[in-house]
């Protein structure tokens, strides 16, 4: 376990401006801001490349607010790698005081330090989630990889609070042969909603 980093600076290994392509605010404007570093190590991820924090230019929260505000964005996702294994304070407390809204990307398997507007559960085989990640989470969004990743849902599901929105969403290399199952498994259990990547469908970050 890493040690949760001084929040003077964040090694960043992107940042840039799109539209949410996945879950409950897709389609919306939204700032990424994408930390390096995590040690979950999905097989499937598409962004190994953030998994090296020090392969990252360190970021003060001036130069990331900076880039946020010229281009006028009123949303921020901070996303990764694995965002919470840093103390996000500072920073989510600045994005506020800019009237921007911040929402997070996790794996849950670190306990969230900062304020958060929108918290997105996505959990992963890999590395436990803590209790921490149900409490809190508003979105969870699970990748389906496999049919039997559906039964790993609802465990997840039966976890998190009442007010959570449920989503499956197939991992984007099995996507035609997942997509009929997830969309029968939906028409079965309608408590869940699907989550494409529409930001590969349309070719943009």
């Amino acid at each position: 376990m890493i040690e949760k980093k001084h929040p003077a600076t964040f090694p960043v290994m992107e940042q840039f401006y799109t539209l949410q392509g996945e879950g409950f605010y897709s389609g919306r404007a939204a700032y990424f801001v994408r930390l390096g570093g995590c040690d979950v190590g999905c097989v499937w991820c598409d962004v190994k490349e953030s998994w090296d924090a020090a392969a990252h230019p360190e970021k003060s929260i001036a130069e990331i607010l900076e880039d946020i505000e010229a281009c006028n964005a009123d949303f921020t996702v901070i996303t990764g790698g694995e965002p919470a294994m840093y103390d996000l304070t500072e920073l989510t407390d600045t994005l506020h005081e800019k009237n921007i809204e911040v929402a997070i990307e996790t794996s849950g398997c670190y306990v969230l330090n900062g304020a958060i507007d929108w918290y997105c559960f996505s959990p992963k085989k890999f590395k436990k989630p803590l209790q921490d990640a149900y409490d809190k989470a508003n979105e969870l969004k699970v990748v389906i990889y496999h049919k039997s990743d559906l039964k790993w849902a609802e465990e997840h599901a039966a976890l998190v609070n009442s007010n959570c929105f449920l989503y499956l969403q197939p991992e984007w290399s099995k996507r035609e042969q997942l997509l009929p199952l997830i969309i029968e498994y939906i028409k079965l259990n309608p408590k869940w909603k699907i989550s494409l990547q529409t930001h590969k469908y349309m070719d943009i970050p």
